[in-house]
């Protein structure tokens, strides 16, 4: 009977250490896909100089507009800027939802949502840095400390998003 017992607590034992990894996974893989993607991004391949003509093509087909030559230049800046802002946005998102799904710290969920939302836009930071000094390697590219804050900047809207959809949760308690 007893090592009836102990082999149900192996079982769950085993079981557990499964959902625990299951759950890691689940919470840093969007993460890492994230920063793939923007590694990708940052690629010669994705220069101005390289996606202004395609970009261009589809927005004169979707807008049934000629651009002239500055027109089209002001209009691919904002759109490549936009890129920043959104993508960051999203890395922040991914970067709250993986902090938060794993940090227990004493499950207090006001301090764990605070640190979720500061490392979040931390690591953003960091990837954004660190993308923006690999473009300085690059040659046809520009590293840019205005692209990094433009990046924070899609990071923090994406946290204040967050905070307001989870502070009726957690705030007030």
């Amino acid at each position: 009977m007893t090592s009836g017992l102990a082999t149900e607590r192996q079982i769950d034992e085993e079981s557990s250490k499964k959902n625990r990894l299951r759950r890691q996974l689940s919470a840093w893989i969007p993460v890492a896909i994230c920063v793939l993607v923007i590694v990708a991004e940052s690629t010669a391949a994705f220069g101005a100089d390289h996606t202004s003509g395609p970009l261009q093509a589809f927005c004169e087909w979707l807008l049934h507009k000629r651009f002239t030559q500055p027109e089209w230049w002001r209009m691919h800046i904002i759109i490549r800027k936009c890129g920043h802002l959104t993508g960051y946005g999203l890395l922040s998102a991914s970067w709250f939802r993986a902090f938060w799904m794993t940090f227990r710290l004493n499950d207090d969920p006001r301090r764990r949502w605070n640190y979720a939302h500061l490392l979040a836009v931390l690591g953003t930071f960091v990837v954004a840095s660190g993308d923006e000094l690999h473009q300085l390697l690059l040659p046809n590219r520009t590293g840019s400390f205005v692209d990094v804050m433009i990046d924070c900047t899609g990071a923090l809207l994406m946290q204040i998003l967050i905070w307001f959809s989870m502070r009726n949760r957690y705030v007030a308690r």
